[in-house]
């Protein structure tokens, strides 16, 4: 028995794609808000550069908002809202 072969032009005429980003955060909460780390903090209206993420020294991370915030309202001594610890931004 003889195979036919078939040459079957397939023509893409429409093309949808999907993409995700994450903070590489895991799929942890904010200690503030608790709000998922790569969705946004309730005072932005979307994820992403308008709500970014930040990590302390100490290594805890939140919304820069929810943070701010909170520092806004500990100024006298503002510390991590988890430890306890005095607050720094981490350099890099």
């Amino acid at each position: 028995m003889e195979e036919k072969k078939s040459n079957l032009i397939v023509t893409i005429k429409k093309w949808h794609t999907v993409s995700s980003w994450t903070w590489g955060a895991g799929d942890d909460n904010c200690g503030i808000c608790q709000m998922p780390l790569d969705g946004c903090a309730p005072e932005c209206q979307f994820p992403g550069d308008d709500c970014p993420i930040v990590w302390g020294k100490c290594g805890h991370k939140f919304h820069l908002v929810c943070i701010n915030t909170w520092i806004q309202r500990n100024i006298n001594e503002p510390t991590c809202p988890m430890c306890r610890e005095p607050w720094e931004f981490r350099d890099d």
